[in-house]
């Protein structure tokens, strides 16, 4: 096969399944020939050789089946089709085919051969040497589904099939070397190498425009094989995940027994932080639900949260040296409903008090955790929330339709008014038996259940409430990406505690300060996150908002929306993939929706007006121009009469008519020809006019 193409070894491969096909039972004769095994293993080894130099810039998101690539989400709950998984390239052949052939090959070693035999070879392959660990994992999984007969096709029947017995002892041995932490730690990622203090510069805040002090120092080389090594550790924990999935698919329900040794590992790489992981991971995890019988990973996890949550909590008592188990907590929060929130809360807990007292080095995968504390669960627990606040309101229909009586609403404003005398001191003053006669009254009215006491919060907000008490000291942390991973933690906080203003407006109150720090001195990337922050707070905390923001942020705003106007104007094609558009596009779609929600004055508007006006040229990208279209309905819903005025001081034709007649069009003097620019975004807004 080393000198023929695909054709060739395609043909080579054909031969090779006639052979083994008419061998049949007689195979174990040639297989216990060490000679003959030992070049048959090591042929394979070589032919199933990976090419790890496929280094991509962005993450293939596609999982290849049979039927071709297809899009995979978390919540799969159906068994992954055979042959599925990440789509491997080969060093040696590019043709799907030979890797269909070579699978067969294996299979057909696995049903006639001796089970034991083989797969102790093989697992010696995998221990002896890297080279051979990606191919050796490959083959053992092909080997157990041959052995159990799934998807072969032979000549003759064998004279013995492994019993179940065998079979889940063979599994059992293979997924206890797979789940090794020599063989299962590997380190997919540098993302810890980046947590350390960034380049000092400045930094652009709203300006948007992106620092270039952080460079690579390595050379092309040194970043390729860097690259290379990282992507053949990421398709090593991959094969070893399919392996777990096409195990538990063999065993069905007798892979529960192998649960307590194999969920908690796969978990853990459900959180990890490459993707091409995590989906092998929800591969395997969709695999071990139907096999296992049951209905979907958030079964899973939620029948064995217990098993699960006494790992966590054991693993979190060195978490300075195993950060793994956030990992498997983060899992459980995304992939589980709300009812998991109560097994893990003591967990979750803990994880907080972990990152209290913690060195800085946990802090990114903490905060990895802590994201889905008030994200995930908003869909689940605001769902039973909002129940129970449509029963509330239920019952306040009913008290409605009996009206109170003139002597209920009269003891009540007595009652209202005595509370306001206690609290002001008023009553102190008088004389003893007349307090003496006003307590008893009082506590009769706090005894009433129709009485104002604050509920308690739920658990998911108040989880979230404690998360962003410890957001608030750590956006101003020194790394870059702690900030980013804190802002948006940050914002899921807010969406959570929205119904909860009492908690939430103190809280926001604490963060403003560095929150603004943020908005206006900070990298590009953390400004984008924290303008979403200041979107999310001012659509439910409009009036807290309108002051500080007028004062402290929107003279910045719109100084650097109009010193990027002529940037963006004279830029290229290629302008749109760089972070100052990203984060123009941001603001100026983001800019009038939140002017609405804070309620604006008229000069604050004019402000935003003036600074969004150079978008609407015909030389800016296209959308830019549309971003900041939607500034202007934005204001045309809040006052369409001050619109009007203002957008016909810019452009309007002789020609044109005023919508309402008691609007006067007023012609722009000295614009020349510089106003085409703006007649089809003009023109267009005031056709929009109601």
């Amino acid at each position: 096969m080393s000198s023929q193409d695909d054709q060739g070894k395609l043909a080579t491969l054909n031969l090779l399944v006639g052979y083994l096909k008419l061998l049949g039972p007689k195979m174990n004769v040639v297989l216990h020939s060490a000679s003959h095994l030992q070049r048959l293993s090591k042929a394979l080894m070589q032919v199933l050789e990976l090419d790890v130099k496929d280094v991509k810039i962005v993450e293939e998101r596609l999982w290849q089946g049979p039927e071709g690539p297809r899009e995979l989400s978390g919540s799969l709950t159906g068994r992954l089709h055979e042959g599925s998984g990440p789509r491997k390239c080969f060093r040696f052949f590019t043709d799907g085919r030979v890797f269909l052939l070579l699978r067969q090959v294996v299979q057909i070693l696995g049903y006639y051969g001796e089970l034991y035999l083989l797969v102790d070879h093989f697992m010696e392959l995998y221990r002896e040497s890297a080279a051979y660990r990606k191919q050796a994992a490959m083959v053992v999984n092909e080997l157990v589904a041959g052995a159990a007969g799934q998807g072969v096709e032979v000549l003759h029947e064998r004279e013995t099939a492994p019993s179940k017995e065998e079979l889940q002892a063979a599994v059992a041995s293979v997924s206890e070397e797979y789940t090794d932490p020599a063989n299962w730690h590997l380190a997919t990622s540098v993302e810890g190498e980046d947590l350390g203090v960034e380049p000092a510069g400045k930094y652009s805040g709203l300006v948007a425009v992106p620092s270039e002090a952080g460079t690579f120092a390595s050379s092309s080389s040194q970043i390729e094989s860097r690259g290379s090594i990282l992507s053949g550790l990421h398709k090593q924990v991959c094969i070893q995940l399919e392996g777990l999935g096409r195990f538990a698919v063999v065993l069905e329900k007798d892979f529960r027994q192998l649960l307590i040794s194999v969920l908690y590992p796969v978990l853990e790489k459900a959180g990890d932080g490459v993707l091409l992981i995590r989906q092998a991971a929800m591969g395997a995890v969709a695999d071990i639900c139907q096999a296992c019988g049951y209905d979907s990973p958030s079964d899973l996890i939620c029948q064995n949260a217990d098993y699960l949550v006494d790992r966590i909590s054991l693993h979190l008592r060195r978490l300075t040296r195993d950060l793994h188990a956030l990992q498997v907590l983060q899992a459980m929060l995304r992939h589980a409903e709300a009812n998991v929130l109560p097994l893990v809360g003591d967990v979750i807990q803990d994880v907080l008090t972990a990152l209290d007292r913690s060195p800085r080095g946990p802090r990114t995968s903490i905060h990895r955790v802590s994201w889905f504390v008030p994200g995930h669960q908003t869909e689940g627990s605001l769902e039973q929330d909002s129940g129970r606040l449509l029963g509330e309101d239920g019952r306040r229909e009913g008290r409605s339709a009996a009206l109170p009586t003139p002597e209920e609403m009269e003891a009540f404003f007595q009652g209202y008014i005595r509370q306001k005398q206690i609290a002001g001191g008023d009553l102190l003053e008088t004389e003893n038996g007349e307090a003496g006669e006003c307590l008893p009254a009082l506590d009769a009215e706090s005894n009433d259940p129709g009485s104002e006491v604050e509920a308690p919060l739920p658990v998911h907000a108040q989880m979230a409430k404690e998360v962003m008490e410890r957001c608030v000291h750590l956006l101003s942390d020194k790394s870059l990406r702690v900030r980013q991973k804190v802002l948006d933690v940050l914002e899921l906080c807010v969406v959570v505690l929205q119904p909860h203003q009492n908690h939430l407006l103190p809280l926001a109150h604490r963060t403003w300060p560095a929150l603004v720090t943020r908005l206006t001195n900070d990298d590009a990337l953390a400004v984008l996150r924290a303008f979403r922050v200041l979107r999310t707070l001012g659509a439910s905390s409009g009036d807290f908002l309108r002051r500080r923001f007028s004062k402290d942020v929107l003279p910045k705003l719109v100084d650097s929306l109009v010193t990027q106007a002529p940037v963006s104007a004279r830029a290229g094609p290629i302008y749109s993939h760089t972070t100052a558009f990203k984060l123009q596009l941001s603001v100026l779609q983001g800019l009038g929706a939140l002017c609405q929600a804070l309620d604006l004055d008229e000069s604050d508007l004019h402000h935003v007006a003036n600074a969004c006006l150079p978008y609407l040229s015909a030389k800016q990208p296209e959308r830019l121009q549309a971003a900041a279209r939607s500034v202007f309905r934005h204001w045309m819903q809040m006052d369409p009469d001050a619109a009007w005025l203002f957008l016909s001081e810019v452009w309007c034709p002789r020609a044109y008519e005023p919508p309402h007649p008691s609007l006067r069009p007023v012609r722009l003097r000295g614009m020349g020809e510089k106003r085409n620019e703006f007649t089809d975004s003009v023109r267009g807004l005031l056709d929009e006019l109601p």
